[in-house]
């Protein structure tokens, strides 16, 4: 069976956790993507922020998106999956946490993201529809 290694985006983008919030849409817009990890300087997962949480987080409540960081924004510790999690580990894992992206980490390092379409793309039709109606429902 295929592990996260095998179906993740390797060398995944992430907004630092000083770089401002005004940063991250940015790069989500120049990378086609609507999530990031949040690193430290050395490459630590902090957490992850979404276009969702710019928008809710940020704009929403009147906040200056240039003077907040993006460490502003993590909350507590990422739902992660490990490199040799085999591909239905991510699958349970996006479905108990409803989570659309996960971040890929050898410890707490990050390695790379799998998204949805990377696990609709190694699991059979049935398991995807499973996992589309998981993260679908209220």
């Amino acid at each position: 069976m295929l592990a996260a290694r095998d179906i993740m985006t390797s060398e995944a983008e992430f907004v630092g956790t000083e770089d401002s919030v005004l940063d991250a849409p940015r790069k989500m817009t120049e990378l086609g993507v609507g999530a990031l990890p949040i690193c430290g300087t050395d490459n630590t997962l902090q957490g992850v922020l979404t276009d969702r949480d710019i928008v809710i987080k940020v704009l929403g409540q009147g906040r200056d998106p240039q003077q907040t960081c993006a460490s502003d924004l993590a909350q507590g510790e990422a739902v992660t999956i490990g490199t040799d999690d085999s591909a239905d580990e991510i699958f349970a894992t996006m479905a108990r946490y409803k989570v659309r992206r996960l971040p890929v980490v050898d410890g707490n390092r990050l390695i790379g993201m799998v998204a949805l379409a990377d696990v609709a793309r190694a699991l059979p039709a049935p398991q995807v529809g499973g996992l589309l109606a998981a993260l679908s429902a209220d």
